[in-house]
């Protein structure tokens, strides 16, 4: 049964689809972030800086380690940003999940309000056809 909120509903309905899908992509990204920061971490450890050795190969481990460090730091902020996309895709779901409830809410109220008033009618319609059917009766 069409009411007036069926159209809101189809479009709230929509919108609160395209933020399940955002917030399935924001925790795909999370993932993504974190699985980079812990294999940051894992390579950071497979760094090995030499006991002995010329300057030369001590200055080039040690920027190796602080380029690893700038790594870490940059998926740290990663895993960061991701975690508040994901809070924000989360709140706007939940806005979205509240409009949508609310316009469907109202638009079961005007179904009922509709059925209701056929019911009324079709009683009184009943009512008036078992009057004339009565006093046809009476007649003959």
């Amino acid at each position: 049964m069409k009411t007036r909120f069926s159209s809101l509903v189809k479009l709230k309905k929509s919108t609160m689809r395209k933020s399940e899908q955002l917030v399935q992509q924001t925790n795909a990204n999370l993932n993504n972030a974190s699985t980079a920061l812990e294999l940051s971490y894992s390579s950071l450890e497979d760094v090995n800086p030499p006991s002995s050795g010329t300057m030369k190969e001590m200055l080039a481990s040690r920027t190796l380690l602080e380029s690893q460090r700038g790594v870490i730091q940059h998926n740290k902020e990663w895993v960061n940003f991701a975690n508040n996309q994901v809070n924000q895709a989360k709140n706007q779901l939940k806005l979205d999940m509240i409009e949508y409830e609310k316009f469907n809410y109202l638009e079961l109220q005007e179904i009922k309000k509709e059925i209701k008033k056929r019911k009324v009618k079709e009683a009184k319609d009943l009512d008036e056809i078992a009057l004339m059917t009565y006093k046809g009766k009476d007649i003959l």
